[in-house]
């Protein structure tokens, strides 16, 4: 791979040759000439390892680069600088390279829920709390009169721990759709 030694970009809509003096600098510049970029749909019939180059997008001959993806007939292939490398039926043109794009996934299967047992215990409240023992006094005489014992309420139940409750999914197949 060469390394490039200056660049010409456009400064106030005019081009300007910059000189890279740093080696560093030059190789990132080179390296960035490598990274995958969309060329477009082709109708160049391409085959995995064919090194057909240029081919036609858009009724124009284009030569790729490496990491050039073009699709032809669905497929997406990469130009590694000598061959096309088939990466399948990715649809990445269609996706991967779109200003913005919205999608839904949307599984088949079935959700399981399985409760475990709660623990629960029996509480026994009070209806009434009865009433004191009463006295009184004549003379020299004291009498007292029996009180009433407390009454119990019904009994609640009431649930002092929870069980368990898992959720599980089973499924092989899912809808995603992306626009």
């Amino acid at each position: 791979m060469a390394t490039i030694d200056h660049l010409t970009i456009p400064i106030n809509g005019v081009a300007t040759t910059l000189e890279i003096e740093d080696a560093y600098a030059r190789q990132l510049i080179s390296d960035l000439g490598d990274a995958v970029y969309w060329i477009g749909v082709t109708t160049t019939a391409l085959t995995d390892g064919d090194t057909t180059n240029p081919i036609t997008v858009n009724s124009e001959s284009v030569t790729a680069r490496i990491g050039g993806m073009a699709q032809y007939s669905g497929e997406e292939f990469i130009w590694n600088g000598l061959a096309w490398q088939s990466v399948g039926k990715n649809n990445f043109g269609a996706l991967a390279f779109k200003d913005s794009a919205t999608g839904s996934i949307t599984p088949a299967g079935t959700v399981t829920i399985t409760e475990g047992a709660d623990t629960t215990t029996s509480i026994e409240g009070m209806a009434t709390a009865g009433t004191l023992p009463a006295w009184s006094l004549s003379g020299k005489t004291l009498t007292f009169t029996q009180g009433t014992l407390p009454t119990k309420a019904t009994a609640q139940t009431v649930v002092t721990a929870s069980g368990t409750r898992t959720a599980s999914f089973s499924g092989t197949a899912a809808t995603v759709t992306v626009s």
